[in-house]
């Protein structure tokens, strides 16, 4: 792995679990195994470095949130599959955490990407929605924006409250609630048995 690979990974890593304000210049050196001169030869300062890895951490839940939604089966069971796949639920989402941090989401670079993320996660999820509902697997009155947004916002809720509990069982209660609405649409198809 080169010195910026290095770089950039060790501030993912230090982003998801101090936050942008917590995550020093040098603790990403010495996570990385960097000097300061490799990091400012790759990058103008914290801020660039932290657009990057923030950006990969994106692009790569982007990447699994489209294998989740691409997989056979219906739209219900990839919603279910997606809502209940494995998540490192105390840890917290590595963007959806982003938007407590204030230096963030003060920063429009910084913003940007966590903004764009969100976004195209509950269009994503819209989509999935409204193929359902093409396809007469879920039932009207069901809006695909309004419901996705509720979707991404039980996932992040979720995680906030599990964290708080320091119990993942709270997230998967959250997610339980979630698709016991989602079941109230379903139509011919047991919601709460879908797997992927």
């Amino acid at each position: 792995m080169s010195t910026r690979d290095r770089l950039v990974d060790s501030t993912r890593e230090l982003l998801w679990e101090r936050g942008y304000v917590g995550t020093s210049p040098k603790t990403i050196q010495q996570r990385a195994g960097a000097g300061q001169g490799s990091m400012y030869h790759h990058f103008a300062g914290k801020e660039d470095l932290a657009v990057e890895a923030i950006r990969k951490t994106a692009a790569e839940m982007r990447a699994s949130v489209e294998t989740q939604l691409s997989a056979p089966g219906t739209a219900v069971e990839r919603l279910a599959g997606y809502l209940r796949r494995e998540r490192a639920v105390l840890r917290g989402c590595p963007i959806g955490g982003l938007t407590q941090d204030p230096e963030v989401m003060a920063t429009p670079a910084l913003r940007a990407p966590v903004e764009e993320t969100l976004g195209w996660l509950r269009d994503r999820l819209a989509d999935e929605i409204h193929r359902g509902l093409a396809c007469g697997e879920l039932r009207p009155p069901l809006d695909p924006a309004a419901t996705a947004a509720a979707l991404v916002a039980a996932l992040q809720g979720g995680y906030v409250l599990a964290r708080a509990a320091g119990s993942a069982e709270v997230f998967d209660q959250a997610i339980a609630g979630i698709l016991a609405l989602l079941a109230a649409h379903a139509v011919g198809h047991d919601i709460n048995t879908a797997t992927t």
